[in-house]
């Protein structure tokens, strides 16, 4: 039985109790959200236990990033380094993206070794092996893509992107759209490309109850990918879009009606004053299902340093209503992100959720902050260094001679000085 099932059958699990203790929330509360479909606990019955996560509605908004091999990179040791970091940082989730090399031992070493919610896109793999069996993707079979996705709930996979939202419908409206990027979704342009050499119904869409019964006895969640995600600002809240979020709105239906649960992926490139309607549209459509942001991107034109255009449009969409965001490396739109990258994308990925939590009201979110101002009208260095997003970079800056007593002007603090006067400290 899943967590849903359970959820609505009154049944109180451990997953739900741990989530409360770490928002430190009444249980029932937690229950209630994940019966109506307004938070979802990624978590395998396959796993063993790890630190779990809620994502959703009255929840502190979650950071997911992303690791993997590729055809050209395939360095497990490197992925490993990175997997210790994104926990160490404080990630709620990561996900195995690997297209190429080892794939199913990258898959088994983050299942074996991360101590959070572990994602896939088992599409990837099921394209890759075409690939290599097949000659190409559009060789490719609707039981590839099932055993792909059977395969790796199997082994215990927590949470999946999955493109069921993307059919002919949304194709022939992209066609119409007069679209910039077209399709910059690396599972939507293998699908895309697909049916349309195929001139079929995408599998993943035309049998999706199937779909939803494998994800069923494996309590995997359902994270609808967004196939058809902006590009580009200039793509944003265009029509093909829009058709995408109404058939993911019909399929969360179906999956929430099932007892599976499910979020729903969002893009993309969008600029500031779009994001609040797209938090609105897709929340109304998708009946408050959790949102996962990819991004977002306020702008096109930063190449390495889409990180901080993805905290700026992140941000935003946190306090519009996200509940949880993927981080983005320096390294988008260039290449394939190298360690410092990640940790680079890590820590703008938490700003963001952090300040967006702050914009919410999250009571921790405020604590922690009042607690880092005191410490530094304190001058309490450790204090500071243990509030602190980046506690490593923090002791660091601390320990240079160019800081060596405050982060701001050593022992001239005006904030220490005036505290004196007002009796603070």
């Amino acid at each position: 039985m899943t967590q849903v099932l359970k959820a609505r059958a009154g049944k109180i699990t451990p997953e739900m109790e741990a989530v409360a203790r770490r928002e430190n929330m009444d249980v029932e509360l937690i229950r209630a959200g994940v019966a109506a479909g307004r938070i979802v606990i990624p978590r395998n019955v396959r796993r063993r236990e790890f630190n779990y996560c809620g994502i959703g509605q009255g929840l502190r908004i979650k950071v997911n990033a992303l690791i993997g091999t590729s055809s050209t990179v395939e360095n497990l040791s490197m992925e490993e380094r990175k997997l210790s970091f994104v926990e160490d940082a404080g990630c709620d989730a990561l996900m195995d993206l690997s297209t190429g090399g080892n794939i199913n031992g990258m898959r088994r070493l983050c299942l074996d070794k991360a101590r959070i919610a572990v994602g896939s896109v088992p599409i990837y793999q099921a394209a890759i092996e075409a690939v290599e069996t097949r000659g190409g993707i559009v060789n490719m079979t609707a039981e590839d893509m099932f055993a792909a996705v059977e395969k790796q709930a199997a082994d215990g996979v927590d949470f999946m992107a999955i493109h069921s939202a993307l059919n002919f419908d949304v194709i022939k409206r992209l066609q119409n759209s007069g679209r910039v990027t077209d399709v910059v979704s690396r599972g939507g342009s293998f699908l895309t490309g697909w049916m349309l050499h195929n001139n079929r119904e995408n599998p993943l869409y035309e049998q999706f109850d199937r779909l939803l019964e494998i994800l069923r006895t494996y309590d995997v969640t359902l994270s609808l990918g967004d196939a058809i995600r902006p590009g580009c600002t200039a793509d944003s809240l265009d029509g093909a879009q829009l058709q995408g979020m109404i058939v993911a709105g019909e399929l969360v239906a179906r999956a929430q009606e099932a007892g599976v649960q499910v979020m729903v992926e969002g893009p993309g490139h969008v600029p500031m004053h779009h994001v609040e309607a797209t938090l609105q549209v897709q929340k109304r459509l998708c009946n408050g299902a959790p949102y996962f942001i990819l991004g977002t991107l306020a702008t096109d034109v930063a190449p390495g340093y889409d990180h901080i255009t993805s905290a700026i449009g992140g941000a935003i969409a946190g306090a519009a209503g996200a509940d949880f965001l993927c981080y983005v490396t320096p390294a988008e739109h260039l290449g394939l992100p190298t360690e410092e990258d990640v940790k680079e994308g890590v820590i703008a990925a938490r700003i963001a959720a952090h300040a967006a939590d702050l914009a919410r009201g999250n009571k921790e979110a405020w604590e922690r902050d009042l607690q880092m101002a005191r410490a530094r009208v304190a001058l309490d260095l450790e204090r500071q260094i243990a509030l602190s997003l980046d506690p490593v970079k923090t002791k660091a800056a601390f320990a240079s001679d160019d800081h060596p007593d405050c982060a701001v002007c050593g022992p001239d603090c005006a904030a220490a000085v005036a505290a004196r006067y007002f009796g603070i400290v």
